[in-house]
């Protein structure tokens, strides 16, 4: 119990801080993107874009690599540059470049922040992490579970071995739908980036739809029963 009021607090905790921008676009790239990479040079010009011609706040999980480049692009350029930043246990990875900021302790509740209201998710390359932040963002959208919103792949050379991969193993084998793949956009045009999020509708949140979201209070009506009936059972 103590774990999921946690839990619940860091996700009213994030959901208030991002209800304070209610118009961002969502940096999802490596940590590992060093200064001189073309892609953190490209990460920071295109975040300072969309602060300067789209008054668009720049989120980010606030720490080094693509993320620090766009939350630098922002912060230069005199906008909102934010970060939703984790706690590990060795290290704090957080940048510089963040003019506010919100903590947590949990990766999954720090995700479920960082793509509840975007106007638009900008993937740059990345490793294990970016790719599954691209899949799940993918996922909801594709199943309708948060309403469509642009995804935006930057790296042509990067992104494109992936959507081979899609086509030749999971469209052969009807995993998915030819339609699945207009879900996204690969293109390294910056004017292209600018005028798809431009075109996308503001979001302001998730509208709670009671209907789809209820939980029974009642657990017996599910066949589960408390931990200490299992114990009894197994002679705990």
């Amino acid at each position: 119990m103590k774990r999921v009021t946690f839990i619940s607090k860091e996700f009213t905790n994030g959901f208030e801080f991002i209800r304070n921008y209610p118009r961002s676009v969502t940096f999802f790239g490596s940590a590992r993107t060093k200064e001189d990479d073309p892609y953190y040079k490209k990460a920071m010009g295109l975040a300072g874009q969309i602060v300067k011609e789209l008054h668009y706040s720049v989120i980010t999980g606030g720490g080094p690599g693509i993320m620090e480049a766009a939350n630098r692009g922002a912060f230069e350029a005199g906008g909102n540059s934010l970060g939703l930043t984790i706690e590990l246990p060795h290290e704090q990875l957080t940048n510089k470049y963040l003019t506010d900021k919100e903590d947590f302790h949990y990766f999954f509740s720090r995700k479920v922040c960082l793509s509840f209201s975007a106007e638009a998710y900008v993937f740059f390359p990345g490793g294990f992490g970016t790719l599954d932040e691209f899949l799940e963002i993918l996922t909801l959208i594709q199943t309708n579970k948060i309403p469509k919103a642009p995804i935006i792949l930057v790296g042509v050379s990067f992104w494109t071995p992936l959507e081979k991969f899609f086509r030749a193993v999971l469209l052969e084998n009807k995993s998915i739908e030819e339609k699945d793949l207009s879900l996204y956009t690969i293109t390294d045009n910056e004017t292209e980036i600018l005028k798809i999020i431009k075109a996308a509708p503001i979001r302001l949140g998730l509208k709670y739809d009671e209907n789809l979201e209820k939980v029974e209070d009642d657990s017996s009506e599910n066949g589960h029963e408390p931990l200490s009936g299992l114990f009894k059972k197994i002679g705990w």
